[in-house]
């Protein structure tokens, strides 16, 4: 699953598109994609890991699912969910969801989650992750509600840099470690934005699908954790669970 940064980088890559009339639409998306047939693109916004087209009076949420994928200039095999063809260009998203907001997208979204934006305020992240004592961390951290963008890659690292159990309960946190895990939770993903911008994102991981802790040589356990039961990598050494 694309993680905000990703998605931030697709924003940016369809840029030229801004301010353009899309003169053909496709795929098989079941959604009524021919009302934005000739309709100028306005804006393209990301808030986590939603792509936003925003055109006059709706826009088109786009999300990407386990292996959704998107091309810019470019198609694969197989039909598209959706296709939109500017004149200087082509925007082809596949294996994703599709959905029209009708709503203002201030009524929509709460831009103060989004790790990635100027908005963020960790404040509020501090207190709805206070709000939920009893979650463990490696739950908080993939709650898109408190840290909109972060995905299993940066919770794995996140935890890691901070040296946090991902069995760790919310509540049990002391507050130097409560606020590491906020502080690093966008820290990294700026990291993670930069390293996937270089193509050398995986050459940074520390513990995402690492063997062996470079911290202690011990060993980097794989367990799947959770509500969501994502693959979480961690050493029992170093990160510590507090009880």
């Amino acid at each position: 699953m694309p993680e905000g940064p990703s998605l931030v980088i697709a924003k940016e890559e369809m840029a030229p598109f801004i301010g353009k009339k899309v003169i053909a639409v496709s795929g098989n998306t079941k959604t009524d994609k021919d009302r934005i047939f000739n309709k100028k693109l306005l804006d393209i916004k990301t808030w986590g890991k939603h792509l936003l087209f925003c055109f006059d009076g709706f826009t088109i949420r786009i999300h990407f699912l386990m292996f959704g994928k998107y091309l810019v200039n470019a198609k694969r095999e197989g039909d598209p969910r959706l296709s939109m063809e500017f004149k200087n260009g082509e925007i082809n998203l596949y294996t994703c969801s599709v959905k029209f907001i009708e709503e203002p997208l201030d009524e929509i979204y709460e831009w103060s989650a989004d790790v990635l934006s100027d908005a963020w305020d960790p404040k509020a992240a501090k207190t709805k992750l206070k709000a939920v004592p009893d979650m463990m961390v490696t739950d908080a951290l993939l709650d898109q509600t408190i840290f909109a963008g972060v995905g299993n890659i940066i919770k794995n690292e996140v935890l890691y840099r901070i040296k946090v159990h991902p069995k760790t309960k919310v509540g049990a946190l002391p507050t130097k470690q409560l606020n590491a895990l906020i502080k690093e939770a966008r820290n990294y993903s700026f990291d993670f934005l930069e390293w996937k911008k270089e193509y050398t994102l995986r050459k940074h991981w520390l513990a995402h699908t690492k063997k062996t802790c470079s911290r202690d040589g011990d060993k980097i356990v794989k367990e799947y954790l959770g509500k969501t039961q994502r693959r979480t990598f961690f050493c029992n050494t170093c990160q510590v669970l507090y009880e």
